[in-house]
């Protein structure tokens, strides 16, 4: 049994999507995480613990909500339509969001624990021998907190590849456009195509195999020289 050109076409759309999440959050995560491992305003908590939401609610309901806002009765909805754009859910840019939301604490408290075990050592002897902010990030903090990036980035990009509830409610079952892989396999075993859903499902377990082999790897104390 072969993958279906419906296979492979949910497998790419798959890694575009976990591909795009993971660029977008370390980007976006990077100053955040950096301001948590850092901060003593009393916005820490509540803003750390809104970051960590989506380890505990369902999937459905992230993707309920997003769905309402997003939508044509929602604020994000009512504006885009006003200002003569798409809808977003039901289409690729719908579950990017999603996905940014879904996965956002996979992107942050990877960064978040590299920047505190960094300390503010490196970056004050930094700054005594004249280094502005970024040169001192990009100089200092960036290598020392390299394992932290990878982590960050390994846990995201499978995050998103599993993702199921958030997709299925904001982007629907559309081929091409929004049907990712978890997805495609709920349409095979629904079919009662089970060699199609094994290929595919069998797939998942190797991915995810493997990044918790590299998560390990990388985690584990390098020895001393």
């Amino acid at each position: 049994m072969h993958f279906t050109a419906e296979n492979w076409q949910a497998v790419l759309l798959t890694l575009r999507l976990a591909g795009l999440t993971t660029l977008l959050l370390l980007v976006l995560c990077t100053p955040l995480a950096w301001w948590l491992a850092h901060t003593r305003s009393p916005l820490r908590s509540p803003i750390s613990a809104v970051v960590a939401l989506p380890l505990v609610l369902p999937p459905t309901v992230i993707g309920f909500y997003l769905l309402i806002l997003l939508g044509p009765q929602g604020f994000v909805g009512q504006t885009m339509q006003s200002m003569g754009m798409k809808l977003l859910p039901f289409s690729f840019n719908g579950l990017l969001i999603g996905s940014l939301i879904y996965s956002l604490p996979f992107a942050v408290q990877p960064l978040q624990r590299a920047f505190e075990a960094l300390g503010r050592r490196p970056m004050e002897v930094a700054a005594t021998l004249g280094a502005a902010p970024l040169d001192r990030f990009f100089s200092v903090a960036f290598p020392m907190a390299r394992t932290g990036f990878l982590t960050a980035a390994v846990m995201t990009f499978a995050h998103t590849v599993g993702e199921f509830g958030v997709v299925l409610m904001l982007g629907g079952n559309i081929p091409g456009q929004t049907r990712v892989v978890s997805v495609q396999i709920y349409d095979h075993v629904e079919a009662l195509e089970y060699a199609q859903a094994h290929w595919l499902a069998a797939g998942m377990l190797v991915f995810s195999f493997i990044v918790l082999l590299s998560i390990h790897l990388l985690q584990r104390p390098q020895p001393r020289s």
